[in-house]
């Protein structure tokens, strides 16, 4: 039994797309959670209008997405629960993958897929993947290697985990407002197996200043990602590539505070800070010379070298 969440928060133009893609799998799931975080453009609206009788719709004063995940988490039914955002859309086979993946591993208690990222222009980009030599159906056993020198191998719409699992760790950390799906993922790969397929199964779209690769937001300077890492290495320091995906995390924060004006001293800390993980990444030397520059320049040059 497997039950699907969808956290919902102001989404009206793409939540049936999301949903529609969940009623078109080839295995069909047992419930559709939805989970309207307090949206005030007419998202829960489009949702009622819609009749299958798997789709239950929750509503809660705006929380956040981890709460609403939480939610969903606790209102579940199934065995496994598998997410998705309510701007993005799975392929008609994730489920189905999934399913495959945990029936080839049953020791395993997530079963994870590439996605695909899907531009505004209609564009297609596959992710990268390094450090995995086999193309489907496999135990995803250096996940943490994998996601420091790749982009992440799955995220919060390609992963299917046993629901006993998620509430076992507490589902999503409460108060996260960035990275909290990173702190959940870098917890399960920590206690569980993952069983993975290459085959991208789940189309994020992005918007258009994630396409032309600027910042969203300014990072949290109280950085709860970097610190709940930190901790993790601390209580499991045999972790394979714990350390090397720690100098990363800190390696992408130093980027964007690179791409940020007057942010020049919190980038020189991310830096350190990511040395002090791992000291044979090239990149944060041309981020410690791109400092010096004045800003313009900087980004003139960044802008060249995409």
């Amino acid at each position: 039994m497997i039950s699907v969440i969808i956290p919902l928060y102001n989404n009206a133009s793409t939540v049936s797309r999301a949903i529609q893609s969940v009623l078109n799998q080839t295995l069909s799931c047992s419930e559709l959670i939805v989970v309207d975080d307090g949206s005030t453009d007419g998202s829960r609206e489009v949702v009622e209008q819609m009749t299958d009788d798997r789709i239950s719709l929750l509503t809660q004063a705006n929380s956040g997405v981890a709460a609403a995940r939480n939610r969903g988490i606790e209102m579940a039914r199934g065995e496994w629960i598998a997410f998705l955002d309510a701007d993005d859309e799975w392929k008609p086979g994730f489920l189905a993958t999934c399913q495959k993946l945990i029936e080839q591993y049953p020791q395993c208690d997530v079963a994870a897929t590439a996605y695909e990222r899907l531009t505004p222009s209609g564009s297609t980009q596959h992710i990268i993947l390094n450090n995995i030599n086999i193309a489907n159906g496999f135990i995803l056993d250096n996940y943490f290697d994998v996601a420091a020198t790749s982009d992440p191998p799955f995220c919060s719409i390609s992963v299917m985990i046993r629901r006993d699992a998620l509430r076992a760790m507490g589902g999503f950390p409460k108060g996260v407002h960035q990275g909290e799906d990173l702190i959940t993922w870098a917890r399960l790969a920590s206690k569980y197996k993952i069983a993975y397929s290459c085959e991208p199964q789940a189309i994020f779209h992005t918007t258009e200043a994630q396409s032309q690769g600027r910042p969203r937001r300014i990072p949290s300077y109280d950085d709860t990602v970097g610190k709940e890492l930190e901790m993790l290495y601390s209580c499991h320091p045999d972790i394979k590539g714990l350390p090397n995906y720690i100098a990363h995390w800190h390696k992408m924060r130093a980027s964007i505070f690179l791409r940020l004006p007057n942010h020049n001293s919190e980038c020189r800390k991310e830096i350190r800070l990511s040395r002090k993980w791992n000291k044979r990444n090239k990149k944060l030397h041309l981020y410690s010379l791109l400092l010096l520059l004045p800003y313009p320049v900087r980004m003139q040059l960044l802008k060249l070298s995409q």
